[in-house]
């Protein structure tokens, strides 16, 4: 992986002079506000489905297909991300950013028309291959288009456009639900992502077109180094890229059924994921290589055991503690505001130098809060700790996430951000299913149910609850050990 100079992080800091403002300043006001808006749509309705969800199998009668609506749109965003790198290296972001928001809307379109389950998987997975193409091209906008100086704000700002969601979004999909019906939560959003576009659309063309260097004039190094080589090597990614997506199919819908027959395909999508990842993440990711390949694992080590043990804590206070959904769900509510503080932090000039260090305390506190979690297991403990716990892990991830972005982006060299943009993705998606997959099979298998449908047996069972919280806790204190290794030598 060639790691450039501080002189030659990117293409556009010799046109950027100290004098130009900020990222809403005049030179760079519409991209911000278009590529933010743009984020924003894609996490409301990441967030939103959810919510629409239940309704909407109940009318398709597709209840029993429920999962697949969402692991449909996992698996093809995979594919996306990886296309997406290689495309935006090789011609320029600004295809993939406009094929992928056709693709997503489009989707989002074959969903809410959608009169059997089928065609709404369909349209799940078709918005989830547009999400994959425009968030990794995005991030390659951001590396052509925006000063080294000027990228912590824009990521930051990237992270509140999805924090933001998580916060409003269930609750304005709710209504939506309740008042317009189920299908206005899909149809909704290809309108409103129309005037974005139009104000992001322009700028992109006009900064970041074309191919950084002649892929035909540069072979690039061997395969299976994670970076960007010849042409054959790129059709190489390509079939990875479909491996991954196959195998993690096979593997969340081995994780939904703990028969020993679901054993075959978990142990197919295994069989297709190790090759592949290996083959499409940075060499040395899964040793911690000093440089590159360990920002790329520790974002997949702070977004998986993270995610993990968040998906449980709603689930743990109902059953455990007694509370409505509602209030278990305001629980975690405050944690996207001290997520957004956190990335705001980690944006300001003054703790630049002082970048690894601030990610070691991101994933100390991140640790610390997963740990003190089911601490409400014990009834004479405030059921309101885990809401301050998670608005102390929320910060910690705040400072770390969008850190790994700058880091990636200021490792790489220009022509290398889209195939490096995809790894950093895909270590966060991957890590996300592999953890919730493993984190899910413990619950079950510890007595907790299925989280889709709980008894009042599995009140008594905060033995498997314990059995998600304190190891997703150790993954995070390895990402402690990790963020020692982000600077090379």
């Amino acid at each position: 992986m060639t790691v450039l100079e501080p002189r030659d992080t990117d293409v556009v800091d010799t046109a950027a002079g100290p004098g130009e403002g900020g990222v809403l300043s005049r030179p760079y006001r519409a991209l911000s506000v278009g590529m933010v808006s743009v984020v924003l749509l894609i996490a409301f309705e990441a967030t939103a489905v959810a919510t629409a969800m239940p309704v909407a199998a109940r009318e398709l009668d597709g209840v029993a297909l429920y999962a697949f609506a969402f692991s449909g749109f996992f698996t093809t965003s995979l594919f996306g991300m990886v296309l997406a790198g290689q495309w935006s290296d090789r011609k320029g972001p600004l295809g993939a950013v406009t094929t992928g928001i056709g693709a997503f809307g489009a989707g989002l379109v074959v969903s809410g028309t959608a009169q059997a389950m089928w065609v709404f998987i369909v349209g799940r997975a078709l918005s989830g291959f547009g999400g994959g193409l425009v968030i990794v091209a995005l991030y390659v906008v951001l590396g052509r288009a925006y000063p080294e100086r000027l990228r912590p704000a824009i990521i930051a700002a990237f992270a509140a456009g999805w924090v933001l969601p998580t916060v409003v979004g269930p609750l304005a999909a709710g209504a939506v639900t309740e008042h317009l019906g189920w299908r206005w939560v899909f149809l909704g959003v290809p309108v409103l992502v129309v005037l974005p576009l139009a104000l992001a659309l322009p700028q992109i063309r006009r900064r970041t077109a074309g191919p950084v260097a002649d892929p035909v004039a540069d072979p690039g190094p061997a395969p299976g180094d994670g970076t960007r080589g010849s042409a054959g090597t790129d059709r190489r990614r390509i079939r990875l890229a479909l491996a991954v997506s196959l195998g993690a199919g096979l593997l969340q819908y081995a994780a939904q059924d703990l028969r020993w027959l679901s054993l075959l395909p978990g142990l197919a999508g295994v069989a297709l994921l190790v090759p592949a990842v290996l083959g499409l993440l940075p060499r040395g990711t899964y040793r911690a290589a000093r440089g590159l390949p360990s920002v790329v694992l520790l974002r997949g080590v702070a977004a998986g055991c993270f995610v993990a043990a968040e998906s449980f804590v709603p689930l743990m206070l109902v059953t455990q503690r007694g509370l409505s959904p509602t209030l278990a769900g305001f629980s975690l509510a405050a944690g996207g505001s001290s997520w957004a503080l956190g990335s705001w932090v980690q944006s300001r000039p003054r703790v630049e130098p002082y970048r690894e260090r601030l990610m070691s305390v991101g994933m100390v506190l991140v640790a610390a809060a997963i740990a003190a979690a089911p601490s409400v297991l014990v009834h004479s403990v405030p059921v309101w700790t885990v809401a301050v716990a998670w608005g102390v892990g929320c910060f910690g991830m705040g400072l770390v996430i969008s850190s790994t972005s700058v880091l990636l982006l200021h490792l790489s060299a220009p022509a290398e951000a889209g195939t490096n943009s995809a790894a950093l993705q895909i270590s966060d998606a991957l890590s996300n299913v592999v953890l919730l997959a493993a984190t899910g099979a413990a619950f079950a298998a510890l007595g907790g149910g299925g989280t889709a449908a709980v008894t009042a047996a599995d009140a008594s069972r905060p033995a498997a609850f314990t059995a998600v919280f304190l190891p997703m806790a150790g993954v995070a204190l390895v990402g402690v050990w990790v963020t020692t290794r982000l600077r090379e030598r």
